[in-house]
């Protein structure tokens, strides 16, 4: 399968969002594929390269010291609904509340979100920075966008109705400044080595 990501129509007010989403969770996609709901679409593609795994476990690791307790930094496989928009997204790495995985449902709340991660690749890079900053972009308190076509990531913060109201981009190998709730720095020296 080639890495472009394919996208099933969805008619809007044809099914109800939970049965939307009950669809992507019940797919059989195939390995190394995930599916997603992006805007308005059924959109399966490929998860991120094996070059990614060293910079996203360098970012878990970094983010692990500095989450509540009551948290966990993660890349683990799973989506997370924000039924206000109709979207459903299966964050590259993530930030949630450890409540947010008690619950019977194959997906989790969207709210339970304190940080979200997208490594870019050519066929989710517009998705990352555009429909998923812009969603993200009134819920969530920090989104990183690790842009691996550019070689830099950007740290958008203070989230809005109008969405993210401060952003800060460095290149790899420039310490990435966090704000609260985690008020610290991120050594991307990791991330370099894996740029393309």
């Amino acid at each position: 399968m080639i890495e472009r990501p394919r996208p099933i129509e969805v008619t809007e007010g044809e099914r109800a969002f939970e049965d939307v989403l009950r669809t992507v969770e019940e797919m059989n996609t195939p390995d190394g594929h995930k599916a997603e709901l992006i805007r308005g679409k059924i959109v399966v593609s490929a998860w991120s390269r094996l070059r990614y795994f060293i910079p996203m476990e360098s970012l878990r690791e970094q983010l692990t010291e500095h989450v509540a307790a009551d948290q966990v930094a993660t890349h683990a496989p799973f989506l997370f609904s924000f039924p206000s928009v109709g979207r459903a997204y299966g964050p590259d790495l993530y930030v949630v509340d450890r409540s947010a995985f008690l619950t019977e449902e194959r997906h989790g709340d969207g709210e339970a979100l304190s940080l979200v991660a997208e490594f870019t690749s050519t066929s989710t890079r517009d998705a990352d920075w555009r429909e998923k900053l812009q969603v993200h972009g009134q819920l969530v308190p920090v989104y990183l966008v690790v842009d691996m076509q550019e070689d830099e990531i950007t740290c958008f913060s203070d989230p809005s109705p109008q969405g993210y109201r401060a952003h800060r981009t460095v290149s790899f190998g420039t310490p990435l400044p966090v704000p609260a709730p985690f008020s610290c720095e991120i050594d991307t020296t990791a991330f370099k080595a894996a740029a393309g």
